[in-house]
């Protein structure tokens, strides 16, 4: 079967970690400072923390911006349920800023609405989680000068999104946000099998993080409460985490890097010959709009008939065409309908775009003749 996404191992990551392999260190080692180099000096971010998921550090992003007990985290309701979770983990309640219909991210409009109101309500957010759907972009400029007005955080979601930029600027630069977190799981844009990163340009932000990704320990004397008792002391200063990534994901993710323009021009490219293809067809498919450059993690098609959808989704699995869903929105899982907050959540536009997404097949090493058939075969299941 054509998967809808899938890593490209080639012998130099094969080699990088074969090398951690016969090296003194798999966990904390020179690895991971390197790879957080790598990843800070691409996006032009101060600083760069690796993780083990990107779940994880939206986890600890959230908890270094004070995210607690009684406060408010909105996101995007087409998102992995891990946006919104990360804010539970908290004990923060989480609500939902519906979608652009022609970008599916974060709407700008929406925010400012949304915003007016709470602050009416005394009900403003904490933090807010605009996801890079797809890869492109959610318009930044907008939401930090909205955020800023407001005196709300940011935390950009851009698993989606390493390689991408917003106006010249690399996704993970923090212009317009406080964090910005990546997923390298091996259906992104590049892999450490599993794994994730936050960049910030804080340096207060940062040692938070870094703090709260290994259980809270310090041997930094600075952070300590008293002089060391000798060369071998360290403290608990935080509650933390085990979120550390390992030396051989690590070592992996840095050999990614040196293909990560190779990977998303690919990427860019394939998704030129779908968008020229598919022209015609009874779908919607998107483009980004001058200035933003999408890493295209996915190809997102939305039949124009919303009652074919099941019967094309069934009929591309059976032709071996492994397409898939990219999102059911958060607000429909039955674990957030049972929160029983006090208002109901409202996004249509998301609710609406459900009923009639489609992801098909796109990643790095999928060869044209395999376009080509896919192309045939969603033809053949919308004229079915």
């Amino acid at each position: 079967m054509i998967p809808y996404g899938r890593q490209d191992i080639n012998q130099a990551d094969i080699d990088a970690v074969i090398n951690v392999l016969k090296s003194d260190f798999l966990t904390q080692g020179p690895m991971v400072p390197k790879f957080e180099d790598a990843i800070k000096r691409y996006v032009n971010a101060e600083f760069a923390l690796a993780v083990n998921s990107a779940t994880s550090a939206l986890h600890i992003a959230c908890l270094a911006l004070g995210v607690t007990k009684g406060d408010w985290v909105w996101t995007s309701p087409i998102t992995f349920v891990a946006s919104a979770n990360c804010a539970l983990y908290c004990g923060a309640k989480v609500d939902f800023v519906d979608i652009d219909p022609d970008t599916l991210n974060l709407c700008p409009k929406e925010l400012a609405k949304k915003l007016e109101i709470a602050k009416q309500e005394s009900r403003l957010p904490k933090v807010i989680i605009p996801v890079h759907m797809a890869g492109q972009s959610c318009e930044m400029k907008e939401i930090h000068k909205l955020c800023s007005e407001y005196g709300v955080k940011v935390i950009e979601d851009a698993s989606h999104s390493i390689g991408a930029s917003f106006e010249d600027t690399k996704v993970g630069s923090c212009k317009y946000s406080d964090i910005t977190i990546f997923s390298f799981h091996p259906v992104k844009i590049i892999t450490t099998a599993e794994g994730g990163v936050a960049t910030t340009s804080n340096q207060e932000l940062y040692q938070k993080m870094d703090l709260l990704r290994s259980h809270g320990v310090t041997r930094d004397p600075k952070l300590m409460t008293h002089e060391p008792d000798g060369p071998w002391y360290y403290q608990q200063v935080e509650l933390g985490f085990n979120y550390r990534i390992t030396e051989m994901q690590a070592a992996l993710g840095l050999s990614q890097m040196e293909r990560l323009d190779e990977f998303v021009a690919k990427r860019n490219e394939l998704a030129k010959i779908y968008d020229e293809k598919l022209k015609g067809l009874p779908l919607k498919i998107f483009t980004p709009r001058q200035g933003i450059h999408s890493s295209y993690h996915l190809y997102i098609i939305q039949l124009e008939n919303q009652s074919k959808r099941l019967e094309v989704f069934k009929k591309l699995r059976e032709a071996d065409v492994g397409v898939n869903l990219h999102y059911i929105p958060v607000t429909q899982q039955p674990y957030y309908k049972k929160l029983n907050y006090a208002h109901q959540f409202n996004t249509p536009n998301a609710d609406e775009y459900y009923k009639s997404a489609i992801s098909i097949p796109l990643y790095y090493n999928l060869n044209i003749k395999s376009l080509f058939y896919i192309e045939d075969c969603l033809k053949e299941s919308l004229e079915g």
